[in-house]
C-alpha cells in the first residue's frame, strides 16, 4: 500500500466516522424531541401548578386570619367567664354572709 492509498483510506475511514456521527446525532436528537403537545402539556400542568399555588396561598391566609379572629373570641370568652365566675363568687359570699345574718337575726330573737 503506498503513501496515496493510505491517504484514501484515512479519508474514507474518517468521512465514515463523520456520516455514522451525523446519523446518530439525527436519531438521538429525533427520539429527545419535545413536540408541541408535550410542550402544550407542560404548558397547562405549570398553569395548574401555579393555580394550586395561589390556591393554597389564599387558603392559609384564610386559615391564619380565622385562627386570630378565633382567638381573639377565645381571649373575650375567657374574660368573660373570668368576670362572670368572679360575680358569682361574689354572689356566693354576699348570699353565705345575708344566711349567716339572718340566722344571728333569728337566734337572737329566740
Amino acid at each position: 500500500m503506498n503513501r496515496l492509498e493510505f491517504v484514501i483510506a484515512i479519508a474514507a475511514i474518517l468521512f465514515v466516522a463523520f456520516i455514522l456521527g451525523w446519523v446518530a446525532h439525527m436519531l438521538l436528537s429525533r427520539f429527545h424531541q419535545v413536540s408541541s403537545a408535550d410542550l402544550n402539556e407542560m404548558d397547562a400542568m405549570a398553569k395548574a401548578l401555579h393555580d394550586a399555588e395561589e390556591t393554597r396561598d389564599q387558603a392559609i391566609a384564610y386559615l391564619q386570619q380565622r385562627e386570630a379572629e378565633l382567638t381573639g373570641q377565645l381571649s373575650q370568652t375567657e374574660a368573660e367567664l373570668r368576670a362572670t365566675m368572679d360575680g358569682l363568687r361574689e354572689a356566693r359570699q354576699e348570699t353565705e354572709e345575708l344566711r349567716l345574718y339572718i340566722e344571728r337575726s333569728n337566734q337572737g330573737q329566740d
